[in-house]
């Protein structure tokens, strides 16, 4: 394949999240952004691009390059324009591996696995044809990847450059109870406000995520760099030197440590802070995170402006809803006395115990954590 040839990429995310990923495609200054919707956006440019995305999007969940795009009805069709319209030993070799996934919206598919079915069909009885010999597929994701959005009579078909989702970030090596997938925490770190110079303080930290999402931020490291491969490595054409380009500009814009640290990051748990620990050492910033055994109440908010913010549990189970509201109201009397000057954040999925706070928002942000719908909820705090 010919990674320098322009075409459109679309770079996807999670519902809610499309705002913060515009935020950072617009501070790389070297896209234009020609669409965007609830699920990501799209650009122009070439697979080089797309690695330098993969590198660098923190709320991105895939980096697909867009290979054909066309009308079809039914399954036979579609097999019949993927079989023929597409050279599709340019994008993995017949030696190789290859996965199909993908979104199914047509009426004539009961079932999306026979959609990806065809579409395996298609490529494989192209090689068999030109070579007498296919490469090898299946559900994994280790090698070229290739993406189905068919949606009533529209197909694309993509090349997912990505393979392995980016919304997880490569460093949580013991995820802890109820983790938050990296990609939303970065998402709302951003969401927050939060500003490199400024303190961020995470009681109830669990595992960690949200700190060490905002000691990366903070530190200007690229979340690429936590990762050893990529499908967009599988494709023919692929230049090793380039990626490696890609790798040493991001890792010359890393931000040393300053001797005052400027995260603070506390649990009641003492196994959730070990957790904690582990993972930001695995990101290569536990040198940037101060971390604390304590209940919330007791956590240290240092002078200055900054985000204290909290991911309580959203008490959704029968009977959890009553039991948490004194939590909820606790981080409120918390904002009122230990955090004048700071921006209060609650990231939750009950609204009904959202309210027990007792502190008017001045922002309200929905996002979702996995089905569930949540809102960021902004404090002013005087």
């Amino acid at each position: 394949m010919d990674f320098s040839r322009k075409g459109t990429i679309r770079v996807s995310t999670s519902r809610g999240m499309t705002y913060n990923l515009k935020q950072e495609i617009d501070q790389m200054k070297r896209f234009e952004i020609i669409k965007e919707d609830d699920l990501g956006l799209e650009l122009r440019g070439d697979m080089l691009d797309c690695m330098y995305l993969n590198m660098h999007c923190r709320c991105a969940y895939k980096v697909l390059f867009l290979i054909k795009e066309f009308q079809s009805s039914d399954a036979e069709h579609l097999y019949i324009r993927l079989n023929r319209a597409i050279k599709w030993d340019s994008f993995v070799d017949v030696a190789g591996y290859f996965s199909v996934s993908g979104k199914i919206k047509n009426e004539s598919i009961l079932d999306e696995r026979f959609a990806f079915v065809r579409v395996k069909d298609a490529i494989a009885d192209y090689f068999m044809h030109k070579f007498d010999r296919r490469p090898d597929s299946g559900p994994r994701k280790h090698g070229v990847n290739f993406f189905l959005f068919w949606e009533e009579q529209n197909v694309r078909i993509f090349l997912d450059t990505s393979g392995e989702t980016l919304s997880k970030h490569g460093y949580r090596k013991i995820p802890g109870k109820a983790p938050m997938v990296e990609a939303l925490a970065a998402a709302c770190v951003m969401g927050s406000g939060f500003e490199r110079d400024q303190v961020f303080i995470n009681p109830m930290c669990g595992s960690g995520t949200l700190a060490i999402e905002a000691a990366l931020m903070q530190a200007n490291k690229a979340p690429g760099l936590m990762r050893e491969d990529f499908s967009f490595m599988q494709v023919p054409g692929y230049d090793a030197s380039s990626w490696e380009k890609i790798k040493q500009n991001a890792e010359s814009k890393i931000i040393a440590a300053e001797p005052y640290v400027k995260i603070l990051a506390s649990d009641i748990s003492e196994d959730a802070v070990e957790i904690a620990q582990v993972n930001a050492q695995a990101a290569g910033v536990e040198d940037r995170i101060s971390f604390d055994v304590c209940d919330f109440k007791k956590s240290i908010v240092p002078q200055g402006k900054g985000v204290v913010f909290f991911n309580p549990e959203y008490g959704l189970r029968l009977g959890e809803e009553e039991k948490l509201e004194p939590v909820y109201q606790e981080i409120g009397d918390f904002f009122k006395k230990e955090c004048q000057g700071k921006t209060g954040a609650v990231f939750t999925g009950n609204l009904n115990l959202a309210k027990k706070i007792g502190l008017r928002t001045k922002k309200r942000i929905p996002y979702f954590n996995a089905q569930i719908e949540c809102r960021l909820l902004l404090f002013e705090i005087f």
